[in-house]
């Protein structure tokens, strides 16, 4: 199979979707692999690096395109990248297709077979392909608020850690998974006063049983969360239904009782955002301000450290990649249910019920998706 990984475009996106090392390992299997020039660059892999594994560098993302039977990227393909795929290609990368009507309906039209990282699972209902950003957004989310409170981004000059004789900023976590989980270890480690809001009793046991030492938890109702937002000088939405659009649990009527210049960090931005307020922002302008407080929305928060995530996420998409390749993307899904669950997009259907619910599309059976 010939493998293509084209140079990723979604601004100040830094990581690329194959390793050197994973390009060696691939080509080791029998496959031929391409990448666009300079692609790694960002992430700290010259296009030499590539070359001595055996990779052909080539020019344009347009001829990775027309080449590929298998592209492998980072990001969600851009309107520019949609229109170069086609009936019969395979695309695995992130997607997060449920706020995102438009890049649904390019892959549709485009009858491509798009399997989607952060739907993949494993035996134990895990998500093994997001966890790893997860973790790094998780840690970063902590640094980036830190950050959007200072003064001169219009915060409220509130230093997180405090110092004698002046008390720790408030962060609340909305969200007690992989990324708040990381997100209140890192803020209690830079010596904030943290809570950790979940739905799950049996995951806020887990967190007292961890972390009771670190940051508080609760349990997450409307009342309580509307109560401890306003108490915050930080909140990091931390949310996710697998799939589906993040729901909202930050109103904007919250934010007329939150303290002026407080910062809400969204790292559920991805999946349509877990604040009333939230859109979108890019690392080059990665902050707004609605009703007096600061929105940190960017939708790549990884790419920021981009060769720590690109190791992390390498690591993690390797042994899929393997299978897609070794086996064809068909037989992969069907040795391998939770990889099946990745499948999102094929031949014109959606098979991925979340997505479906959250655009009011249609959707195939993924096991009838595999006879198609």
């Amino acid at each position: 199979m010939l493998i293509g990984c084209p140079k990723e475009i979604k601004p100040q996106e830094f990581r690329v979707g194959l390793t050197p090392r994973a390009a060696a390992e691939v080509i080791a299997h029998g496959h031929a692999v391409i990448v666009e020039t300079g692609a790694g660059v960002g992430a700290g892999f010259p296009d030499h690096d590539y070359e001595v594994v055996g990779v052909e560098m080539v020019g344009t993302a347009q001829e990775v395109f027309a080449r590929a039977d298998l592209i492998v990227k980072v990001k969600e393909p851009q309107a520019g990248e949609r229109k170069m795929l086609r009936e019969g290609q395979v695309l695995f990368t992130y997607l997060h297709l449920a706020p995102d009507r438009a890049q649904t309906m390019d892959l549709l039209k485009s009858g491509v077979t798009a399997i989607a990282y952060e739907t993949v699972t494993d035996r134990d209902g895990r998500l093994p392909l997001l966890a790893p950003m997860s973790e790094v957004a998780g840690k970063l989310a902590p640094q980036v608020g830190a950050w959007t409170l200072q003064k001169a981004n219009g915060g409220r000059g509130v230093l997180l850690g405090g110092v004698p004789g002046v008390g720790p900023a408030r962060v609340l976590v909305i969200g007690g998974g992989v990324v708040g989980t990381q997100a209140a270890r890192v803020a209690a480690g830079m010596g904030a006063d943290v809570t950790v809001l979940d739905k799950s009793l049996p995951r806020l046991r887990q967190l007292d049983d961890a972390f009771r030492q670190e940051f508080r938890t609760g349990f997450a109702t409307a009342q309580r969360t509307g109560e401890l937002v306003a108490e915050a000088d930080m909140v990091i939405g931390a949310v996710l239904v697998p799939g589906a659009a993040a729901p909202k649990v930050v109103t904007r009527a919250m934010l007329a009782t939150m303290k002026p210049g407080a910062a809400l960090v969204d790292v559920a931005i991805d999946q349509g955002g877990a604040f009333e307020t939230s859109h979108p922002t890019t690392h080059e302008d990665p902050i707004f301000e609605v009703d007096g407080i600061m929105h940190y929305c960017v939708a790549n928060m990884p790419g920021a450290v981009a060769r720590t995530s690109t190791l992390a996420l390498g690591n993690a998409t390797l042994p899929f990649l393997l299978a897609l390749a070794d086996k064809g993307w068909r037989q992969a899904c069907e040795d391998d249910p939770h990889l099946l669950d990745g499948l999102n997009v094929h031949a014109g259907h959606l098979t991925q019920y979340a997505v479906g619910e959250a655009l009011e599309i249609d959707v195939l059976s993924p096991a009838l998706a595999l006879k198609k």
